[in-house]
């Protein structure tokens, strides 16, 4: 679960954050602060993984607060969502590593975007500790939208979700029918997207030899395995 701390001074933006949120799974929000020396008073006693920054806000302002948060706070993670549209706004932000920049007003679908994409940068980076380029390009420095576009014909992003959350659940080894048992799609289907996961390296598989019948394949989730 990543914990996500949303750093909002318009309650009704702020409240629309927290919705947009939570309906995404995966992601749990801790905590909405108002003020930017709140924000650092809260990170200071709590575990955040992610932050929804905004830049305008009373005495510390976002890219005040990103800079003291770079310093400190390094593994923390930026995701800008402001109506800060200034060039030399956005590229103070980007100089100091935010991983996506949402100007507002935005829409859900904008939000889901950078949201899953840095769900699966941190599951990509938890799960392998090599890297080739097609795993950078697909995971990381390429994002995922909502018209399922770069991934493979038959590939459909939410259901490429639906099968991830699936399998975090599981053990770290599983077979396909483990998996047919909580969500409701066919083994063929299923099996497209095990096949996707596994050429990605997110999974890896071997030959399980019964007395009778054919071999069963099965699957091992790395981020599982070693934890």
């Amino acid at each position: 679960m990543i914990d996500v701390l949303i750093v909002e001074d318009d309650p009704m933006v702020a409240e629309l954050n927290k919705k947009y949120l939570q309906m995404i799974s995966g992601f749990n929000l801790i905590a909405n602060v108002g003020e930017g020396e709140q924000a650092l008073h809260f990170i200071h006693d709590n575990h955040v993984d992610l932050i929804l920054l905004d830049v305008f806000m009373p005495k510390l302002n976002g890219l005040e607060l990103l800079q003291h948060i770079r310093i400190s706070y390094p593994k923390i993670d930026i995701i800008m969502v402001t109506a800060a549209c200034n060039t030399n706004e956005i590229q103070t932000a980007l100089r100091l590593g935010v991983i996506d920049y949402i100007v507002k007003p935005f829409t859900f679908d904008r939000l889901r975007t950078a949201l899953i994409t840095y769900q699966e940068r941190i599951r990509l980076l938890s799960s392998s500790k090599i890297l080739n380029q097609h795993q950078l390009d697909d995971r990381i420095f390429a994002k995922p939208v909502s018209n399922n576009k770069g991934l493979p014909k038959g590939i459909d992003i939410q259901t490429l979700q639906t099968v991830r959350d699936a399998i975090i659940k599981c053990q770290s080894d599983f077979s396909m029918s483990d998996i047919v048992e909580l969500i409701p799609l066919s083994r063929i289907s299923l099996k497209k997207y095990l096949d996707y996961l596994e050429d990605l390296g997110e999974l890896e598989s071997y030959l399980t030899y019964l007395a009778v019948g054919r071999p069963v394949k099965r699957y091992i989730y790395p981020n599982k395995a070693n934890d």
